[in-house]
């Protein structure tokens, strides 16, 4: 079908966004559960090959850090060859990455665990980049929730991931490998498989099609479909409003997920429960993504932010006074801090896209969820310092905190920036 034909028939258009929302929500079940296995047991491993907690948050630093150089190679692929081609690369690293990390523990090489950490990275990266792959052709009143039905379909893998923790860590022992290996076998096989759908399924690519879209449309008619919206309330954005929003965010979530599987540890908790309370963690982070999106379309991208920054100081608040013993407060805790980040990420998602012209587009996304990855990277390795100087009551509350600081700048963003 031509752009002409999108551009004329609206029908044609929203049948084209519900394919490929349907195509990337297929892909992110699988790369959900790549995302969540290494995570769950990333620090265990490190701390295990190391011989120490302190160094721990170095795995979510490093592969924050790859995540980072991957979000802006899949950008900038995307810019030149559409969504299909940067995704598809993007997960194809991160299983390298994962088949990489299980063969380092198989021989015992930390050099080898450490390359393969970053190069695993970037499946995070890519995970998060389909989000917008979701939003490309489709105007700013429902981008929200097109952004949210991307970040739901995580939930499947992402949640069956950290379950799955014991199964894979007897087969991992089965086969020969060290327990905590095994859930880096799972991320291997379920990147390869995203890459896979993306590669034979997304056809045509969604931003080259609203490219053509744009381009077939006489000067003064762009519809807002496809047109950046800079004026409207509430959905008009402001890159840097995103951009700061999904920083803190991110350093506060990664800080503290990061260290509460050290902490579980520390005070007997096994892997299963660990696994539970990873996986309530993660299903905040997408879980309720639909609702979200929702209530970020209708009351505007700067309540999303505001609400996320509170929903933050709660989870540090609960992590911080809660009895170290119990699982079900810190799932609690944890699953707050979810909703928290998923509150920033859909606003701050909501506001880049609305502000960025699809002439840079994907260029504009990629930089900021590099600027997001690397502000992760940071909070990853020094959580481990912060808590062993303090205590994870320290870090949480802190990082709950820190989470306050979203809202005075995105105020002052907002009476700065016409319309935001």
């Amino acid at each position: 079908m031509t752009a002409t034909a999108y551009t004329d028939s609206p029908v044609a258009r929203h049948a084209l966004h519900r394919r490929t929302l349907a195509v990337v929500m297929a892909s992110q079940v699988f790369s959900g559960a790549g995302l969540a296995a290494g995570v769950t047991v990333g620090a265990l491993l490190a701390a295990d090959m190391l011989g120490t907690s302190s160094l721990s948050g170095l795995p979510a630093a490093l592969f924050t850090a790859g995540s980072a150089g991957a979000a802006l190679m899949v950008g900038r692929l995307s810019q030149r060859l559409g969504r299909r081609a940067g995704l598809t690369a993007g997960y194809a690293a991160g299983a390298i990455g994962g088949a990489g990390v299980v063969t380092a523990a198989a021989v015992d090489s930390i050099p080898l665990l450490l390359l393969f950490l970053l190069v695993y990275g970037a499946g995070t990266a890519t995970n998060l980049q389909a989000r917008y792959a979701g939003a490309d052709l489709i105007g700013p009143e429902r981008r929200g929730r097109a952004v949210s039905s991307v970040l739901v379909a995580t939930t499947l893998g992402a949640i069956a991931g950290p379950n799955l923790v014991a199964v894979t860590g007897d087969a991992a022992q089965h086969w020969g490998i060290p327990a905590l290996a095994g859930p880096f076998v799972l991320a291997a096989v379920a990147y390869a498989l995203a890459g896979t759908v993306l590669f034979a399924l997304l056809r045509p690519d969604p931003l080259q099609v609203a490219r053509l879209i744009a381009a077939a449309e006489q000067p003064g008619t762009a519809t807002p479909s496809l047109a950046p919206t800079t004026t409207a309330k509430p959905y008009a954005g402001s890159v840097t409003a995103g951009a700061v929003t999904m920083v803190l965010t991110q350093i506060v979530m990664v800080a503290v997920m990061t260290m509460t599987p050290i902490h579980m540890q520390a005070h007997g908790h096994d892997l299963q429960a660990t696994g539970l309370v990873i996986a309530v963690h993660i299903g905040g982070m997408y879980l309720p993504s639909p609702l979200t999106g929702l209530l970020i379309d209708r009351y505007g991208r700067i309540a999303g932010a505001v609400a996320s920054g509170l929903t933050l100081l709660a989870a540090g608040i609960l992590g911080a006074a809660g009895p170290a013993d119990s699982v079900v407060v810190l799932a609690l805790a944890l699953g707050l801090l979810g909703l928290g980040w998923n509150l920033g990420l859909v606003a701050g998602t909501a506001m880049i896209t609305d502000a960025a012209p699809l002439q840079t587009r994907a260029k504009t996304q990629g930089t900021i969820d590099l600027c997001v990855a690397l502000a992760g990277s940071g909070a990853g390795i020094s959580s481990g310092m912060i808590m062993s100087a303090t205590s994870y009551a320290a870090l949480s509350l802190g990082g709950g905190i820190l989470a306050l600081a979203i809202i005075p700048l995105i105020t002052l963003r907002r009476r700065t920036t016409s319309g935001v």
